[in-house]
């Protein structure tokens, strides 16, 4: 509704036109303030100019009345026009909402290390990417899902030597000496198991095979990564291994031009040349990469591979490293406003108002897996999805357990559930009730109805915004008009029952939809 009518309001003024909804739906259904702007220019009073054009739309079907009100102008949509783009929506079904944007994108998200289970700081992630995700191909953008898996460095020589050691300390009963970092949790006991099975007893004792065991164990544990994402209805199109990527280091290298120099036998990027805190090392005095040079490496084929734009969501502790990756980016003869980057937040959990307690499958963090057994992807998903990514969460597991109003979720299913069931108890058949014209609503009934067909702008605004909560946000208001417009309005077995349940159809198919995008199914029953 909001682009039909921008639309017609950039070909009037042809310019871009701010509109807004009015707190108070008396006024109508969208307001301007376009005639402040032009006063100067016409150097008219705004009053005068808003009730000039105001009287230029006296002949448009769209609108049932364009008022004046005190410099703004108002917009109220006509019935024939609500009624149309109502059945419009109801007939389309999978198409409400969307559009035809165009551009690619590569999306980047998740790609946490193979070297353990996912905790809970991932899943915030997973969900923030897969939303926008879904969001984004609704409208239309062509958006590729990519992980990638940091397969070389340290940490897989870490997970080697922490896999062993766990497998010779738990399994075999010898007495080993930690290192100062390694990776802990039943999930190494587990994979210990299994190369005993496999290779012996021995291959936990001899230290030639830490590169073997780490590489397959991280196979292993990428496999169970990939299963809890898509136990919570997250899925990639591809996957890149940064071991892959060193191949072409020297030629990348070669590319980076003067972006890269040699001091006292380490190469430095000149990050702060362009905005970092100080030059970064990307290649140590004995020749190893550090993490840098993968990344480098990395969106250098990101950005051969051709794509319109680029997104990364990455966790709030790599906000320093943004500056040095587009430096990068720069240096390699890219333009690095194509990259956006978005920060996760960690979150917090409560149960009955006290900490969350740690698995011992994994160690020091919470198991994103543990979370999803205790209250369901879907209320994980929309939990995630609610509250902006680069923010911090806190919220307590139990709240969403509850079967009430007071859980979110459950309080936006139960309304398309209680749709559901008023059209089966209802005796008139679809083409009565889809045959119907939605005139002569209450004002309560066509507030719900303008409610309802604003889906399409909320999808277009959450991912543009970048902001997916504006869509939970959205779904819990609409639910609660919904709720209490059921209670306030008898339905079944009045004179408008057909064209009353044709709204309840509108607002289930915005419930359904915008479920949908957050990764979620609506409930028929409850």
């Amino acid at each position: 509704m909001k682009q039909r009518v921008n639309a017609l309001l950039r070909d009037k003024f042809n310019a871009d036109v701010i509109l807004e909804k009015p707190k108070d739906r008396s006024f109508g259904h969208f307001a301007t303030p376009i005639a402040f702007s032009l006063a100067k220019e016409l150097r008219k009073s705004p009053m005068l100019i808003a009730e000039e054009i105001a009287g230029s739309f006296a002949d448009e079907s769209m609108f049932s009345a364009v008022e004046s009100v005190q410099g703004y102008i108002n917009f109220r949509l006509s019935e024939a026009f609500l009624d149309e783009y109502a059945s419009w929506a109801l007939s389309h079904g999978d198409e409400f909402g969307s559009s035809d944007k165009k551009g690619t994108i590569l999306l980047e998200f998740v790609s946490a290390n193979p070297t353990g289970p996912l905790h809970i700081g991932h899943a915030r992630g997973a969900v923030y990417g897969d939303t926008m995700l879904r969001l984004g191909r609704h409208l239309g953008y062509d958006i590729t899902a990519e992980y990638y898996v940091n397969d070389a460095g340290n940490q897989i020589d870490l997970l080697g030597v922490s896999l062993q050691l766990e497998g010779r300390s738990s399994l075999l009963g010898e007495s080993v000496e930690w290192p100062e970092k390694y990776y802990r949790g039943e999930y190494l006991s587990d994979l210990a198991r299994e190369v005993v099975e496999l290779f012996g007893e021995e291959a936990l004792r001899d230290e030639s095979r830490q590169k073997e065991l780490a590489l397959w164990a991280k196979d292993k544990i990428l496999a169970l990564i990939v299963d809890d994402l898509a136990a919570i209805n997250v899925h990639f199109d591809t996957f890149v291994g940064e071991a892959s990527l060193y191949s072409e280091w020297d030629r990348v290298m070669a590319k980076m031009g003067e972006g890269v120099y040699v001091n006292e036998g380490k190469t430095f990027i000149r990050s702060s040349d362009l905005g970092d805190d100080h030059d970064r090392v990307v290649v140590r005095e004995d020749g190893r990469p550090t993490y840098l040079a993968g990344d480098i490496i990395y969106h250098n084929q990101k950005f051969e591979r051709g794509y319109d734009d680029y997104i990364n969501i990455w966790g709030a502790d790599h906000h320093g490293y943004i500056a040095r990756v587009k430096a990068a980016i720069t240096f390699l003869g890219y333009d690095s406003s194509k990259l956006e980057v978005l920060l996760s937040q960690m979150v917090s959990l409560l149960k009955d108002g006290e900490p969350f307690k740690m698995s011992k499958r994994a160690g020091t963090v919470i198991l994103m897996s543990d979370v999803v057994e205790e209250i369901g992807a879907e209320a994980l998903r929309f939990m995630f999805a609610s509250k902006k990514c680069d923010t911090a969460l806190e919220f307590d597991i139990e709240e969403l357990k509850r079967q009430d109003s007071s859980n979110p979720i459950y309080y936006i299913q139960y309304a398309h559930a209680r749709i559901q069931t008023l059209i089966s108890k209802s005796e008139k058949n679809m083409d009565e009730i889809m045959g119907s014209h939605l005139y002569g609503l209450s004002s309560d009934a066509d507030g719900l109805l303008f409610e309802a067909l604003l889906l399409p702008e909320i999808i277009d605004d959450a991912f543009e915004s970048r902001q997916a909560q504006k869509l939970p946000d959205y779904l819990k208001v609409l639910a609660g008009r919904l709720h209490k417009f059921y209670y306030d309005t008898r339905i079944i077995g009045t004179e408008d029952e057909a064209k009353l349940l044709k709204l309840l159809l509108v607002v289930a198919l915005s419930i359904k939809t915008g479920l949908s995008l957050l990764g979620i199914q609506a409930k028929d029953r409850m």
